[in-house]
This record gives C-alpha cells, sequence and structure tokens, in this order.
C-alpha cells in the first residue's frame, strides 16, 4: 500500500491520498483522512475517485452529503481526482451537484491532477485581481 504524500499545486500545499488506501464509505472514513490532513496543516485534499466507495455517486445513499459535510465542518477543501463520467451518465442528480461543487471552492471533481493545478491557479488568480 503506498503512503499519502504532500503537494504544492499551483501555490496551494496538499494532501494527496494514495489510490490504494480504505474506502471513505462515510463520514467515520472521511474524519480518518481530515485528521491526517490537518496533522499535515493543509487546506486541500486531493482523493482519488477510486477511494470512494460507489454509493458516494448514489446521492440518495447520503453518503457524498455526509462526506462533504465533514470537510465543510474541518475547514477543508476537497478535490475528487479521476473519471466519473459513468456514474454522471447514469445519474442527472449527480450531474447537477458535480456542476454546482464545482461554481464554488469547497469541492472539485477533476480528472487528473494537471487539471486541478490549472484550476487552482485560475482560482488564485481570479483571487488576486479581486474576486473578478
Amino acid at each position: 500500500m503506498s503512503t499519502d504524500t504532500l503537494v504544492t499545486l499551483a501555490g496551494c500545499t496538499a494532501l494527496a491520498c494514495a489510490p490504494d488506501g480504505p474506502k471513505i464509505c462515510g463520514g467515520d472514513d472521511a474524519t480518518d483522512v481530515i485528521g491526517a490532513a490537518l496533522g499535515h496543516g493543509v487546506e486541500l485534499v486531493v482523493l482519488p475517485v477510486r477511494r470512494l466507495a460507489v454509493e458516494f455517486f448514489t446521492l440518495r445513499t447520503g453518503v457524498a452529503g455526509e462526506v462533504v459535510q465533514k470537510f465543510v465542518n474541518y475547514r477543508l477543501r476537497l478535490a475528487v481526482v479521476g473519471d466519473i463520467s459513468g456514474h454522471v451518465t447514469r445519474s442527472t442528480a449527480l450531474r447537477d451537484f458535480v456542476v454546482e461543487a464545482d461554481r464554488g471552492r469547497q469541492l472539485r471533481f477533476v480528472d487528473t491532477l494537471a487539471e486541478l493545478e490549472e484550476r487552482l491557479r485560475v482560482e488564485a488568480l481570479r483571487q488576486d485581481a479581486g474576486g473578478r
């Protein structure tokens, strides 16, 4: 099993979770990841999509809401990295959730780390320009 690592993306230090770590099946599992992130003093957690239990992508289970709320409570941002197109294709609710999440700063869904880094770079430029 590989280990979580610290990475810097567009000037932001993040905890990049190992792809083969334990599944995130609910709030308690999220709390374990959050504890690690807080221990490293980061503001962003990068979570590979394969770490999320399939129930996360079925919104009626409440798993996504529970996990995301944990991150909000601890003021940590979450980026889910990987291909979720199959899940989004099967669920209009999930598609809407992803679109709405990507409008904010708390939760991001991206295909690659490079895409995440670009979004963070653009976001930082907007903040430096006064939020425009």
